[in-house]
């Protein structure tokens, strides 16, 4: 027997994989099309502006100190909630899907808010803890949470029995086990819960701060929407973006980190 410790890409990973010249220039000629249709008045600025407007705006708004604060406000609410989810979604997922009475007991409850609207619990959230910055880092904790909770656990429940019975058959004990066995091959259950939370969290900040908030990227598109500021409104939404990108981003790089120390594969 062989115990396959570092994983083979196979080719079909590859399949389907749109190269990345090939997407820019997807992206270029969109932007391009969007601009001439804007000048030549098929497009309404003030339904959806233009791509050269929104460079300006921002420009004009990455010179201010108003759009530093609301950026960091909301980077600052994002990590805060998206941390505390991370770190007490995962040892829970991992409880969950390792003990099966224990999951018993706790998974409808993560099933059930799982499928809550987050939207739902503001006016909880408010009640609990009122507007502002805490109502904020609650939202995006919520938004996070069962995601990553709920793909931890099912990743345990999926560990390949022969990987389990190997270790055991050579006197490992249950402790150890599930530290070089079913944690490492719960990873990619936990990245994927990762990058759905990331995507919930960031919209945990952006209602958050649309319903009950005075400041934040979230707040001035409320404003800019009110205000018929359409470049603006894009503009913050492009901010949303670069975060989200940037963030699977560091996701991706984590993942790298870590599929090579998980064990994926028994061969006879």
């Amino acid at each position: 027997m062989h115990l396959q410790t570092r994983p083979t890409r196979s080719s079909s990973s590859r399949v389907g994989r749109i190269p990345i010249p090939w997407a820019a220039v997807l992206f270029v000629a969109l932007l391009v099309a969007w601009e001439a249709g804007a000048r030549l008045g098929l497009i309404s600025d003030l339904f959806f502006s233009s791509p050269s407007e929104i460079f300006r705006t921002g420009v004009r708004e990455v010179g201010g100190g108003r759009f530093w604060r609301d950026l960091g406000l909301s980077s600052v609410e994002f990590l805060i909630g998206f941390a505390a989810a991370a770190l007490i979604a995962v040892p829970l997922g991992l409880l969950v899907g390792s003990s099966r009475r224990f999951g018993y007991l706790i998974s409808p409850w993560l099933d059930g808010l799982n499928a809550t609207p987050r939207i739902a619990l503001l006016p909880l959230v408010v009640l609990w803890v009122g507007l502002g910055f805490w109502a904020a880092v609650i939202i995006v904790f919520l938004g996070a949470f069962f995601s990553i909770a709920i793909n931890t656990s099912n990743g345990v429940r999926t560990v390949d029995r022969r990987l389990l019975n190997l270790a055991r058959s050579f006197g490992a004990s249950r402790g150890k086990v599930f530290l070089t066995v079913v944690a490492p091959a719960t990873v990619p259950y936990t990245i994927a819960g990762l990058r759905i939370g990331v995507g919930r969290a960031l919209i945990g900040v952006f209602v958050a701060e649309i319903f009950g908030g005075s400041a934040g990227i979230g707040y001035m598109i409320k404003v800019a929407g009110q205000t018929l500021q359409t470049d603006r409104v894009f503009f913050g939404v492009v901010i949303f973006i670069l975060m989200g990108v940037a963030l699977f981003g560091g996701i991706g790089i984590l993942e790298r980190r870590f599929e090579r120390w998980r064990p994926v594969a028994l061969r006879t």
